[in-house]
């Protein structure tokens, strides 16, 4: 990997992927330019059909850096023991002032005596995809669960709050009902008693004054027949 005096150095050292089925991957590496000079790169891969790079070629200015995303294309399947095999090489070389890949001399990474090229060398490794993501979601899913129990809870409180509330209503106009019904019932056996009692003592005015006026006349008649004197022989 990068050692100390090279022209370029690369973050991180080797390009992890995140591999899921059916899905592609990406990584990022930083190269930087450790040098005064303007320094050209360019990456390749043991595997160019199964990755692709952007930019696989560029010019960092001194004491830049530039950044590269890596695709890994979707897999069909996972490789045995999760290992690869791939690797990607980063050759670089000083060129003359300029920030445009089409400026520099097309022989520039070619080997020869003349030029200075270095190369760093990348390996590739494979991860499952994290389980932070996946925590996150079952833990917002758990506490949407929770929230949404509580809701059916309150739900359910209010609920039997309203129908103990209702109950004690419908409680309260039945006894009111019959507390009414009582008052109308004592009421109506006062009003017999009295009309009983009224009709009770107009008869008993009524057979007084009859037997009074009985009394008068059998009194009339005997003090009739007391007051003539016998007649003689």
């Amino acid at each position: 990997m990068s050692a100390g005096g090279q022209m370029i150095s690369v973050h991180p050292e080797e390009l992890t992927f995140e591999l899921e089925l059916e899905k592609p991957s990406y990584c990022n590496i930083k190269v930087a330019n450790n040098t005064e000079h303007h320094v050209a790169f360019k990456v390749k891969t043991t595997s160019p059909t199964k990755y692709f790079v952007r930019p696989n070629a560029s010019v960092v200015q001194p004491w830049d850096s530039c950044t590269v995303t890596v695709s890994h294309q979707a897999q069909k399947e996972y490789p045995p023991d999760m290992q690869c095999k791939d690797k990607f090489l980063i050759q670089s070389a000083k060129v003359p002032p300029s920030s445009d890949m089409d400026e520099i001399p097309s022989d520039t990474f070619n080997k020869d005596s003349a030029k200075v090229i270095e190369e760093l060398k990348l390996r590739v490794v494979y991860t499952f995809p994290s389980q932070s993501g996946h925590a996150n979601s079952e833990e917002e899913s758990g506490l949407a669960s929770s929230a949404s129990g509580r809701r059916g809870s309150d739900m359910f409180k209010n609920s039997s709050i309203e129908e103990i509330q209702t109950l004690q209503r419908l409680k309260e106009e039945r006894d009111a009902i019959l507390q009414q019904n009582h008052q109308f019932q004592r009421e109506l056996d006062i009003l017999k008693r009295r009309r009983n009692r009224k009709s009770d003592t107009g008869f008993s005015l009524t057979f007084a004054a009859f037997a009074g006026l009985v009394g008068i006349m059998v009194g009339f008649i005997l003090n009739l027949i007391l007051s003539t004197p016998p007649a003689t022989a």
